[in-house]
C-alpha cells in the first residue's frame, strides 16, 4: 500500500528514484548524480521503505520498475517539474555541479552563510546538512566539517584554523565588571558554554580555579547560540575566533580579559578516503584558501591518495 501519510517523501530520494527509472540502470543514474551506486541503492531502499511498496525488481542484469513503481515514475516526474519550474527554484539548476557538504549549525551561521556565494560562485551549488552525528559518507556526502581532535579512522581531516579563545560579554555586562577580569570576577556572572565545558575549566585553571558548572550557568547545543545568549547579556562566553568575529566587529559582544589560551579542540574539514569528485575538489580548494590555507596544504588535502607525513 502506498504511504497514507501527507509528508513527502525525502527530496533526495525522490530525484534519486526519478533518474534510475529514467537511465533503467542504479549504475547509470550514480553517475549522472555524482554518488556511488551503493548511495543510488540506499536512497531507493530509503523511498520504498517510506512507500511501503517495491518500486524495482532487482534482476540479474539491472533493474526494471515494478507496475507499482511506474505509477509512482509518472507522478514522481509530474512534481519533479512542477518544483524545478517553480519561482522558489527548491531544485538546484542543472547546469549547476552539486556538492553535499555535512556541516554543524554553528560554523554554518557564523562562517559559511556570508561566504556561500562567493564559494559556488556561477558553476557549483552547495547542498548543506545541518547535523551533530558523524558525517555518512556513504549517503553521498563530498565533505564534512566538524569539530574535535582528530585523527579519525578511514577520513582524512584537516584542521581549519587555530582557535584563540578569551571571555566576552555584551557591553552592559562588560561596564558592570570594569577593570575587573580575573577568573573570581567572572564568576560573579553566569557562564555561558556549549556541550563542552573543558575551553572554559582549562582557561579559569589557569588562575587556580577548578570550575564545576553551577546552577546559574546555561549550557546550548551550539556555538551560535551561545554567541546570541551572550549579545543578550545572559552570562560570559568564551570568543572563538573566527566564529566570534562577526559579533565582536560589530560591537554586540567585547573582550573583557586580555589572557587568550588555545582552544582544546579544532574545526575540520573532512572528506572520504576514497577519491573526491571534481567538483567537491574544486569547493574544498576554494573554502580552504577562504580559511586561510596555502596551496601545498589545499593540495595534498584534495589529491586523491593519502599525503605521506
Amino acid at each position: 500500500m502506498v504511504h497514507s501519510s501527507p509528508i513527502l517523501p525525502p527530496l533526495d530520494t525522490l530525484e534519486t528514484f526519478a533518474r534510475a527509472a529514467r537511465l533503467g540502470s542504479f549504475s547509470a543514474a550514480a553517475e549522472e548524480s555524482g554518488i556511488t551506486h551503493g548511495a543510488v541503492s540506499r536512497q531507493v531502499s530509503r523511498l520504498e521503505r517510506w512507500m511501503g511498496v517495491r518500486l524495482f525488481a532487482r534482476e540479474a542484469r539491472g533493474v526494471r520498475l515494478t507496475p507499482e513503481g511506474m505509477r509512482f515514475f509518472a507522478r514522481a516526474e509530474e512534481a519533479l517539474t512542477l518544483l524545478g519550474n517553480s519561482g522558489e527554484r527548491w531544485l538546484p539548476r542543472r547546469n549547476k555541479a552539486v556538492v553535499r557538504l555535512s556541516v554543524t549549525p554553528s560554523v554554518a551561521s557564523l562562517w559559511l552563510f556570508q561566504r556561500l556565494p562567493k564559494l559556488e560562485g556561477n558553476e557549483l551549488h552547495v547542498e548543506l546538512t545541518l547535523e551533530h552525528r558523524l558525517a555518512d559518507f556513504g549517503e553521498g556526502t563530498d565533505l564534512a566539517i566538524r569539530c574535535g581532535k582528530g585523527p579519525w579512522a578511514g577520513v582524512r581531516a584537516l584542521p581549519l584554523w587555530q582557535e584563540k579563545s578569551f571571555p566576552i560579554a555584551a557591553p552592559a555586562l562588560a561596564e558592570r565588571l570594569g577593570q575587573r577580569s580575573d577568573a573570581l570576577a567572572l564568576l560573579d556572572l553566569p557562564i555561558l558554554h556549549d556541550s563542552n565545558i573543558e575551553g572554559w575549566r582549562r582557561w579559569l585553571s589557569r588562575e587556580g580555579v577548578d570550575y564545576i558548572p553551577r546552577g546559574h550557568d546555561r549550557r546550548f547545543e551550539d556555538y551560535n547560540l551561545v554567541i546570541d545568549a551572550c549579545a543578550q547579556g545572559l552570562g560570559i562566553a568564551l570568543a572563538r575566533p573566527p566564529l566570534s568575529d562577526a559579533a565582536l566587529a560589530t560591537g554586540r559582544v567585547v573582550a573583557v580579559s586580555e589572557r587568550t589560551l588555545d582552544y582544546h579542540v579544532a574545526f575540520h574539514l573532512i572528506r572520504p578516503d576514497e577519491a573526491l569528485r571534481s567538483p567537491a575538489i574544486e569547493f574544498a580548494s576554494r573554502f580552504l584558501r577562504e580559511a586561510g590555507h596555502d596551496e601545498t596544504t589545499i593540495a595534498a588535502f584534495t589529491a586523491p591518495g593519502r599525503a605521506k607525513t
